[in-house]
């Protein structure tokens, strides 16, 4: 009998297997969305663990046979997407009275994807930001996240082309959604 995969909170210790998962997943499944050079440059520069969310314990990995298979959170502070290397970082605490939970980061490994993975992850970070008082969320969705975000009842706010530190641009659509 196959044990369900665990579901835990992740810690600094992670960032390492996170890193490795976050850069396995966009090099296999950007390309079916995106060009080359936009998929190189997002397994260069977008797929980078974000230490403030380890460190604010609101990360989250999926593990299964001892191996990370997905991670994702939610963060209560202003930064929308991104790690501490990215441009217009904000880490300034979000008011959960009249602004939107972010939710962050959410990567599946290859074998993982269609699998419930996602969706699993991201209830638990909505329920986490309901629990301390947002009732709203918004992310920042590539090309392969839109239509799980769209079934989760994600809706478009604006599209966004977000330039890496390479130059390149990456389409992204900034969502959000009422919890």
């Amino acid at each position: 009998m196959v044990a369900e995969p665990a579901l835990r909170i992740a810690t600094p210790d992670d960032a390492a297997a996170v890193d490795a998962l976050m850069k396995q997943s966009v090099a296999v499944l950007f390309p079916r969305f995106y060009d080359e050079r936009q998929s190189a440059s997002a397994v260069r520069y977008v797929s980078q663990v974000d230490p403030m969310l380890l460190d604010d314990g609101t990360y989250f990995v999926l593990e299964s046979g001892g191996e990370i298979v997905g991670c994702g959170g939610w963060s209560r502070r202003a930064t929308l997407f991104g790690h501490n290397h990215t441009a217009g970082r904000d880490a300034r605490l979000l008011d959960p009275g009249c602004e939107a939970a972010r939710i962050r980061a959410m990567y599946t490994a290859p074998a993982f994807v269609r699998r419930g993975v996602g969706r699993k992850i991201l209830e638990l970070c909505e329920a986490a930001a309901r629990k301390e008082g947002f009732a709203r969320a918004e992310l920042g969705a590539t090309a392969g996240g839109e239509p799980l975000y769209r079934a989760c009842g994600y809706q478009e706010i604006e599209r966004m082309e977000v330039p890496t530190q390479g130059g390149v641009t990456v389409p992204i659509t900034r969502m959000g959604k009422a919890l």
